[in-house]
């Protein structure tokens, strides 16, 4: 077994998920068999509890563990499944050091971080290292991230415990990567190595040595500052992997593989690979990286949210959506919106926002309303929801999202005023979203229906051909809420269908509205399974249907969509010019079925396309400067 650990100096953040996400693409490209492994030095035992705008995302796994993001970069980038052991905690290692301790474990001895602690972190990268993560293989790499930077007094028991674990491995089976942050002041206008100089100064009085530097910049780092920072961290130029900001991370790993990097881990493990490498050697992953720099026509993607201050809050729905335009050929538009910025108590105080939210609203193509929980902002996504309904506008909701249309659809079309769920108003007369028994004990932390669970398809739908016509599907859940029942019947009356339940078909998995074009909500998380080549079935619905191509998808399959990602694809490898670009897009712009809309979205409500009868928002306008209602109230 092989072993790299990556690890950060100078600021987190840097960046160290994708670099340690990118030597596994490497790695994967080169028929190795791949496993990685996060490590948080806090306290909490999972990320369960944490609030999202400290951490960004909880991203859940198969078995139903909350885990950090960058398990999902992971999870995306090497396209495996991860388990509950794959993230370490300071929590989780004290936690089992200390029941071994009180069950006799340690014979009575003085339980210490060293060499208790550290052993049983030695002892359980060693475990997980071995387990397989893609179809039943065992690893031969072990990628690992050290979160955090060098000299956070939280890791340091993990960086003695690698001190200790490179002479348990033997030095041919471990490597060190460091990566570091190389500013740009613009008061000198050059990049600055000293902080890079003292991370790695700090690593080696650890008793750590970088078998490579990775630079991180915003723009690319001269042979000069690169010879520099060789000369005074003690390693060989070649071992200086220079990665400035780029326009998407799937350049990263093209990048590292520029860079030399695959040959320094043969060289520095001593692995078995080829040489020389294939002339087509990653060329899905090339085709991707030129698939999203030769998109121009844009998406408008309007995101629904109560978290939307940090953008990691909502990382895998990002993602998804990114997946699913990259697939349809168009460049993701997305925007921002907080959802308490919709609620007419915010028109009062703050007329600005609340007149801004909704042109951005109604300026969209489509609208996604993700996940949450708690009673701040409900009434905003409650009122997205009854806009997308009424004016024939794409929306996919996931999981509180579900339950907002479904809280909107018994308001304004059964005539239910007062639906509400229990989460929001324990008194409701009318809860059309409720707790469920088994998963409210009172803890928060794992307490939820999580992890992936299968859901049966009911008759024919949209969301049922995005998934190919398959019969049940296994998709990842968090969630303590659900629809009730009692009120299915009424609603399925009415136009809202539930075309998806779970194995026992008692709860409601996946919702579609009658009659709309795309109006789909799951109470499963689907972004947390999607792919970069691979997207998401209901986030690829939503793009479709916002620019107009999803009835075309439906009907023809995927033979169109295949042909212009190839056109495209083609078009841009015979290129080199801007005259060549401007044929591309020409050509491009020559597609069937492209929407009028995509081109000019409509602003306001459309009477033609609304759905339903309701009586809920039109759009608010704004005339002569002076804020005016619309029709609102």
């Amino acid at each position: 077994m092989k072993y790299i650990l990556v690890t950060g100096g100078v600021i987190s953040g840097v960046g160290k998920g994708v670099i340690a996400s990118s030597f596994g693409t490497l790695l994967n490209a080169c028929g190795i068999p791949i496993t990685s492994i996060k490590i948080d030095p806090y306290i909490n035992i999972d990320a369960g509890t944490f609030s999202p705008y400290e951490h960004g995302e909880v991203f859940v796994l198969d078995d139903g563990s909350e885990v950090d993001l960058d398990l999902g970069n992971y999870e995306r980038f090497l396209d495996v499944v991860l388990h509950k052991d794959n993230n370490i905690t300071t929590g989780k290692v004290y936690k089992m050091v200390i029941d071994k301790e009180r069950v006799g474990d340690y014979l009575g001895k003085t339980v210490q971080v060293v060499p208790h602690i550290t052993d049983a972190i030695q002892e359980w990268v060693e475990r997980v290292a071995v387990t397989p993560v893609k179809d039943n293989v065992v690893p031969e790499v072990c990628i690992i991230e050290l979160g955090g930077t060098i000299g956070d007094i939280e890791g340091m028991p993990f960086v003695e415990a690698f001190r200790q674990f490179q002479f348990r491995v033997k030095k041919e089976n471990f490597c060190v990567a460091h990566t570091s942050l190389v500013p740009l002041p613009r008061a000198t206008g050059e990049p600055k190595t000293k902080p890079t100089q003292a991370s790695v100064r700090e690593l080696r009085g650890f008793g750590l040595s970088p078998d490579m530097i990775v630079c991180r910049s915003e723009n690319p780092i001269g042979d000069e500052v690169k010879d520099k920072i060789s000369n005074f961290c003690h390693v060989a130029p070649n071992q200086v992997i220079c990665i400035h900001d780029l326009s998407s991370i799937y350049h990263v790993p093209l990048l590292m593989e520029q860079a030399g990097v695959i040959d320094i881990l043969k060289e520095r493990l001593h692995l078995n690979l080829p040489t020389p490498r294939p002339a087509n050697f990653m060329q899905s992953w090339r085709d991707l990286a030129e698939r999203v720099d030769n998109v121009y026509k844009k998406v408008n993607i309007a995101l629904v949210g109560k978290y939307t201050r940090l953008q990691d809050s909502y990382a895998s729905v990002i993602k998804s959506l990114l997946h699913a335009s990259i697939a349809v050929g168009y460049k993701l538009n997305l925007t921002f919106i907080d959802s308490s910025n919709l609620e007419r108590e915010t028109k009062m105080e703050n007329p600005n926002h609340y007149y801004d939210a909704w042109h951005d609203l109604t300026n969209s193509h489509g609208i996604i309303v993700p996940g949450g929980f708690g009673s701040r902002g409900i009434e905003g996504k409650i009122r997205a929801c009854q806009w997308a309904r009424e004016n024939g506008k794409p929306m996919l909701g996931i999981c509180l999202g579900l339950q907002a249309a479904v809280i909107e659809f018994a308001r304004n079309v059964l005539g239910l005023a007062e639906a509400n769920s229990t989460e929001c108003d324990e008194k409701t007369p009318h809860p059309l979203v409720i707790d469920m028994p088994e998963h409210h004990t009172g803890i928060l932390g794992g307490t939820m229906r999580l992890g992936k669970r299968t859901t049966i398809f009911r008759g024919d739908s949209k969301i049922r051909q995005l998934y190919n016509n398959k019969d049940q599907i296994d998709e990842r859940h968090r969630h303590r809420y659900e629809v009730n029942p009692k009120y299915v019947a009424q609603l399925e009356q009415n136009g809202m269908r539930f075309v998806g339940t779970d194995a026992e078909q008692e709860r409601m998995e996946v919702m579609e509205l009658t009659n709309h074009i795309y109006y789909v909500a799951t109470q499963f998380h689907p972004e947390y399974l999607s792919r970069p080549l691979k997207p998401s079935p209901p986030f690829l619905g939503l793009i479709l249907a916002s620019v107009g191509k999803l009835e075309s998808y439906l009907d023809d399959g995927q033979k169109l969509f295949q042909k212009q990602r190839n056109l495209n694809l083609t078009l841009a490898r015979e290129t080199s010019n801007e005259n060549d670009l401007q044929q591309i897009r020409e050509r491009a712009n020559g597609i069937k079925n492209e929407p009028t809309n995509a081109e000019q979205p409509i602003v306001g409500p459309s009477k033609s396309t609304a759905q339903m009868n309701g009586t809920g928002p039109s759009t608010p306008v704004r005339e002569n400067g002076v804020h005016e209602n619309g029709g609102m109230d």
